[in-house]
């Protein structure tokens, strides 16, 4: 029988998992969606699209990543890109 102790550090690690697991995900769907960009913007734009990547690479927020990689299909200038992210 486990006691109270034992009880809470499996739950801690149970959680700890969970976060880890989780914060890997997002990690891997953001190192996803910015190489997906970064391919876009080559495609699209060339050497001056590039040069945007620094800036978007500092956004973590995955729906910002997800509409900026939508958003390089259909805009036709980079300010027009720009504006998706810099409202």
């Amino acid at each position: 029988m486990a006691t109270i102790a034992e009880k809470w550090v499996e739950q801690g690690l149970q959680q700890g998992l969970q976060q880890g697991l989780q914060q890997g995900l997002q990690q891997g769907l953001q190192r996803g969606l910015l190489s997906g960009i970064e391919v876009a913007l080559d495609i699209r734009f060339g050497r001056k699209g590039l040069d945007l990547l620094p800036e978007i690479c500092k956004i973590e927020d995955l729906d910002v990543l997800r509409a900026i990689h939508q958003g390089v299909k259909t805009v036709s200038t980079l300010e027009e890109l720009r504006s998706i992210y810099q409202r």
